[in-house]
């Protein structure tokens, strides 16, 4: 006989407290039950229940024996859950968390099409720049910059961009243009408020030694477009990712302020919690955005 529905008969007989109870849960003949508990105990050359007139109770292995059983029955329906789970069709809300630049200027416009080609998720986006608890805090996913500081997450790589520091024709006209890092001392600079470091930009020199700009900033904002804005309009020196600035770029509205120094690589990155499998609308909506990227590089915003 089946070796797990002996198993299976054997908890479920101690779960009902009874052979009659334990074949209509199952849907078989109480003779059936009695069989393959008889055949369980045959083969482990031990009696597990203790039956009455009135009741079966467990034996003393038959309770240490049910705990094990107990839990390898659990995780075979887990398994054969997550077998119906992968093969099913992604459906159900994808919350998700997402760094607001990347989803206003690379993820909304495209949206559309995934939608459409997954009729069944709906997508709940939050936009923010900090490091949400994906579990905790109920989000499925999220859309990340820069260094992993979560190492407990599984990750995948969606594309690179590139940071430079930028700043209008104008603004170069009125202020002058910087010629080293040192010089960034004496220039009006913009800054993200949302970065963890504060207002100080990590850079590395031609020689490739590390540095560090420290300023208050003549403007500070959590957003990436208003600090392009900020640096069209003249207003001073933003250091901006590359899929930020590269149509202002292109149409001469700004220019890269210090072209010598080596250029900083960005990784964007989603991320999800750990696990033996993948829950098909992340899974589907991950592969989505790595195909859609596929072209991209940090040459090429």
């Amino acid at each position: 006989m089946d070796r797990l529905t002996e198993m299976e008969a054997f908890a479920t007989v101690v779960d009902q407290g009874g052979f009659t109870d334990a074949a209509k849960k199952m849907g078989i003949s109480k003779s059936a039950v009695s069989k393959h508990i008889a055949a369980l105990e045959a083969r482990l050359g031990a009696r597990l229940l203790n039956r009455t007139t009135r009741r079966v109770s467990p034996t003393e292995i038959g309770l240490a024996y049910y705990d094990r059983a107990r839990r390898v029955l659990n995780d075979a329906g887990e398994a054969d859950a997550l077998v119906t789970s992968m093969q099913s069709a992604p459906s159900g809300v994808l919350r998700m968390s997402v760094a607001t630049d990347f989803g206003v200027v690379l993820l909304s416009p495209i949206l559309g099409e995934f939608l459409q080609d997954y009729p069944d998720i709906t997508i709940n986006m939050v936009l923010n720049n900090r490091y949400v608890e994906l579990i905790s805090e109920g989000f499925d996913m999220a859309i990340r910059m820069g260094d992993l500081e979560d190492s407990s997450l599984r990750a995948r790589k969606l594309t690179d961009t590139t940071r430079r520091i930028v700043g209008s024709p104008r603004y170069f006209q009125s202020f002058g243009r910087p010629l080293k890092i040192d010089d960034l001392n004496e220039h009006k600079l913009l800054h993200y408020s949302s970065q963890a470091s504060g207002n100080v930009w990590r850079l590395t020199a031609p020689s490739g030694e590390k540095r560090q700009v420290r300023s208050a900033g003549w403007l500070t904002v959590n957003d990436g477009q208003s600090l392009l804005n900020a640096a069209v309009a003249g207003l001073g020196l933003a250091f901006l990712p590359s899929f930020l600035y590269h149509a202002a770029l292109k149409e001469g509205l700004i220019e890269i302020a210090l072209p010598d120094l080596p250029v900083e690589i960005v990784g964007i990155y989603a991320v999800y919690p750990p696990g033996r499998f993948t829950q098909p609308k992340v899974r589907a909506f991950i592969d989505f955005l790595v195909a859609r990227f596929a072209d991209k590089g940090p040459d090429s915003w």
